[in-house]
């Protein structure tokens, strides 16, 4: 008996590749761990491993590489690897729209840090009970790695700061929120509404730490009217309440975006102070590939996300 063999390389033209395959495949390259992919799949290993061979061998290209010590998905699989979400995400699409529901299923959702604990509170109540079919993941992280997540398909939306100047991705902004200055009770500018950001040159100005989207639009404010904020020492933090616990400590003063005065500000150690218009802020919006099948879904989400945010 001759047995037929498919190699590497020889595409075979009539094959068609199943949804479990490609489903392997997307995990396998977002996880890069077999063990991890299978438990998202809620299948076993073998069965993962068999499903990305004959996709591999039907396809006749290597997509992964498999190491005793890492899995590397191959300049073929990166190249695939995006139409593999599309056509997973058109058929999530296609079922959702032939049993009559909208978003269900998990939603995989990247929100930046000086955000997700503002937003999330009356958000997720509103989720729950206009879409009680979705079971959002909540990804907290810094935008560079929420941009990441979104171009390898780790997530489905991002919550975070316009622009991203990324291509590839749609871009749906929810609101814009002005900056307010942060200072220690009693201090010399707290109350104003008619402060200049050319004064942020004179204060000993406490930022996040780097990487985060808030530190660099504060630096860029900055910059925009040719000033430097004065040094404070190595004092370094990777949250807001963190900073403005510094603040209430006389380390400085700092800029919060509106929606987080109210929670920040509650204890009572700390005053408040505004710019002139036209306030310096920064614009939130919603961002997903563009390759998403589900642009009508992400934009309900997004209605519900602006009727919904901390005034």
């Amino acid at each position: 008996m001759i047995s037929r063999t498919t190699l590497i390389g020889v595409t075979d033209q009539t094959y068609q590749p199943t949804l479990s395959q490609l489903r392997a495949f997307v995990a396998i390259a977002e996880y890069r761990h077999f063990g991890t992919a299978a438990a998202r799949l809620n299948v076993s290993q073998p069965t993962l491993s068999q499903a990305l061979a004959a996709l591999e061998n039907g396809l006749g290209l290597q997509l992964i590489e498999r190491s005793t010590r890492r899995v590397l998905v191959t300049a073929a699989g990166m190249r695939l690897l995006p139409q593999a979400m599309a056509t997973l995400e058109a058929a999530d699409r296609f079922v959702a729209s032939a049993t009559g529901g909208g978003l269900g299923g998990t939603l995989r959702m990247g929100i930046i840090p000086t955000v997700a604990p503002y937003v999330l509170p009356a958000l997720l109540p509103e989720l729950r009970k206009r879409l009680p079919a979705l079971v959002p993941q909540v990804v907290e992280d810094q935008t560079a790695r929420l941009l990441e997540g979104l171009r390898t398909g780790v997530l489905d939306v991002a919550l975070l700061a316009l622009p991203t100047e990324n291509s590839g991705l749609v871009e749906m902004p929810l609101y814009t929120e002005e900056f307010v200055l942060v200072t220690p009770r009693g201090h010399a500018l707290a109350g104003r509404k008619d402060i200049e950001p050319a004064v942020l040159g004179t204060l000993p100005l406490l930022l996040l730490d780097e990487g985060h989207c808030l530190r660099d639009q504060t630096l860029d404010l900055c910059r925009s009217v040719d000033v430097h904020p004065g040094a404070v020492g190595d004092t370094r933090a990777a949250s807001l309440a963190t900073v403005v616990q510094c603040v209430a400590g006389g380390l400085g003063v700092t800029l919060i975006p509106e929606m987080a005065v109210a929670a920040e500000t509650a204890r009572g150690t700390l005053e408040t102070a505004r710019f002139v218009d036209p306030a310096p802020g920064r614009t939130i919006g919603l961002a997903f590939r563009a390759s998403s099948a589900r642009s009508d879904d992400y934009e309900y989400l997004a209605a519900i996300i602006r009727a919904h945010r901390p005034m």
